[in-house]
Order: C-alpha cells, then sequence, then structure tokens
C-alpha cells in the first residue's frame, strides 16, 4: 500500500489503538497539577502544569499526542516502514524511531547536516534502534515539503509511510486535542511552545468553541512564519490565538546564562525539569507575563509541558 505525506482526519480502530498503548506503555491521563512560584503576579493568577513529560520516559511529551493516530493509520494499514525528516537532536525523530523499534515497524531518519564524524546522542540512540540514518545538505532538506520531492521519496521507499518534520499532519490535531479533554476544569489560558506549528494548532482546534485563549511561546525566530505553519493545519481561521516571539532568546536551541539559571532555578523550586530548547523558554516567558500583568485579573492559566528533555543532551 502507499502512503502520503499528508493524511486526513480518520477515527482510529479501538483494537490497534489498544495495541499501541499496549506495546508503547504510555501512561495517560497526564497529571495536571498547580504551580506555587515565588514570582511576582500582581493579578494573582492561578498556574497549573499539564504534565505531558511524564506521559512515557522516551516517546515524551507532545510527540506521543502528535504521532498517536499516524501510527494507529500505519498499524491499521500494514505498515512496514516509516520516513521522517528532524535535525541532529531532534526530539521527534528519537520518539517515532523508539517507537517503530517497539512496533517492529523499519524506520528511515532524513537527517538535515552530516554528523557521522560526531553523532549526538539522540543519533547514537537511533542507530542502537536499528533505524535507518540519512544525512542531506541543507539545500536537499529545505526541499522537505515540496511535492516533486516528496514523489522522489515515496518512489524510493514505495511501501513506506512518510511522516512530515515534527509529526506536523492533520492526524496531529486529533491527538493534541484530546488534551483539552483530559483537563479538570476550565481555563482562560493555555499556554505552549511552539515550532513546528501542530501542537498550537491542535489546542487552537480543540478550544474554538469556548473562551479559552491559546497562546504560543515561539522558540525559534519566525514571527510571521510560524503564524503561517499554525494556519496551515487549521481547517479554517480562528481568532483566539497568537504567538508571543520575545522568548527565542536568540533562535531555536539558543539559550543565555539567564535562561539556564532560571531552568536551573525552576527545578529546584518545583521539582519538574526543564531544558532550554523549549519549555525552558515556555515558563521563562509565563514568568515575565505574569510579572508583567499581561494576563486578565484572577486569569486561570495552564502551561503545557511538552516534555523533550532528551534534547537538553
Amino acid at each position: 500500500m502507499r502512503f502520503s505525506y499528508t493524511t486526513t482526519e480518520a477515527k482510529a480502530d479501538e483494537k490497534s489503538l489498544n495495541f499501541l498503548l499496549e506495546q508503547l506503555a504510555i501512561t495517560q491521563p497526564s497529571a495536571e497539577q498547580e504551580l506555587k512560584m515565588d514570582w511576582p503576579n500582581p493579578h494573582h493568577c492561578l498556574l497549573n502544569i499539564k504534565r505531558d513529560d511524564l506521559i512515557h520516559p522516551i516517546i515524551s511529551g507532545n510527540k506521543w499526542r502528535k504521532l498517536k493516530y499516524s501510527l494507529c493509520h500505519a498499524l491499521e494499514n500494514d505498515c512496514s516502514h516509516i520516513v521522517s525528516f528532524g535535525g541532529g537532536f531532534s526530539n521527534h525523530l528519537h520518539a517515532l524511531a523508539y517507537c517503530c523499534k517497539q512496533l517492529n515497524i523499519k524506520f528511515t531518519a532524513i537527517v538535515r547536516g552530516d554528523y557521522r564524524a560526531n553523532p549526538s546522542p539522540m543519533l547514537q540512540d537511533l542507530s542502537q534502534w536499528q533505524s535507518d540514518i540519512h544525512y542531506v545538505d541543507k539545500l536537499t532538506y529545505q526541499r522537505r515539503e515540496k511535492p516533486e520531492y516528496l514523489a522522489l521519496l515515496q518512489k524510493e521507499y514505495p511501501d513506506a509511510m512518510i511522516i512530515p518534520e515534527g509529526g506536523s499532519n492533520t492526524l496531529a490535531l486529533q491527538g493534541v486535542a484530546e488534551i483539552v479533554n483530559e483537563l479538570s476544569g476550565h481555563y482562560d489560558y493555555i499556554v505552549a511552545p511552539v515550532a513546528s506549528g501542530a501542537t498550537l494548532a491542535g489546542l487552537i482546534h480543540a478550544t474554538h468553541q469556548t473562551s479559552c485563549k491559546i497562546l504560543g511561546i515561539g522558540v525559534l525566530k519566525g514571527e510571521g512564519y510560524l503564524e503561517e505553519l499554525v494556519q496551515q493545519l487549521l481547517p479554517q481561521s480562528y481568532g483566539h490565538w497568537s504567538i508571543n516571539h520575545e522568548y527565542h532568546c536568540g533562535g531555536y536551541a539558543k539559550s543565555n546564562i539567564e535562561l539556564r539559571d532560571f531552568c536551573r532555578d525552576f527545578y529546584q523550586q518545583t521539582q519538574v525539569d526543564i531544558e532550554p530548547v523549549y519549555s525552558g523558554k515556555l515558563f521563562f516567558a509565563l514568568r515575565h507575563l505574569i510579572q508583567q500583568a499581561y494576563f486578565p485579573v484572577n486569569s486561570r492559566i495552564l502551561a503545557l509541558h511538552t516534555g523533550g528533555l532528551q534534547g537538553a543532551r
């Protein structure tokens, strides 16, 4: 069977879904807990955290949410091979490679840059899990969404399911939207880091008929670009969301001493692990925004911990 790059929304077969949960030992629903911080809080906001980092020690956070229904689709169609894209420290490739190993599906990772002389910890894991790693140059990688390049890949791997970078397809929205169904009560804001756009798009789609606002914290330089990524995944335009671009600290995977010190202090105060690529920038931004009275008085805020702690290696 041939698989396409994008997939349409479909209801997963209960048998395949239960098999997936059992084989991967997924813990759901993830915990939801209050964060009592010593930050200045002039508007008396309530801050809770959704602990998607605890879903699985390897398939962590939004990676499981975004991959869940793509993996179900693969199982239901007897897919024997999955191909996807990412950088040398990609949380997405790491999670997907582990899933494929556990499900006995061949996995091919198309990686931006050549790490053969000095493979990252993530790539070392992929090698141990018998993944097929193809290193490509920057210009080739930039074609990863182009129809003609995807057609060539599909010809090279005729029986493969091709999953986009970050797992960002329509099936990802279904998995992310389930976060909202798990919540214990109403929130005025849900706040999450933004890189590939699928997590934010899923949250937006799931809450568009409520009064909840969705705020993304951009973790890379991408004003306009990130908004476009999100909008492309949505079935229509919604008006209850925005992305803040003031806390990327210089770009994707860039950080500074203040951010790294913040991550360490945050753990000491909460015993919640965060890293400077995604979750660190999320909570760093929240501290500043709450301190600056960005949110209305008595706002109930949920911060989504999207996992990805392996990337800090």
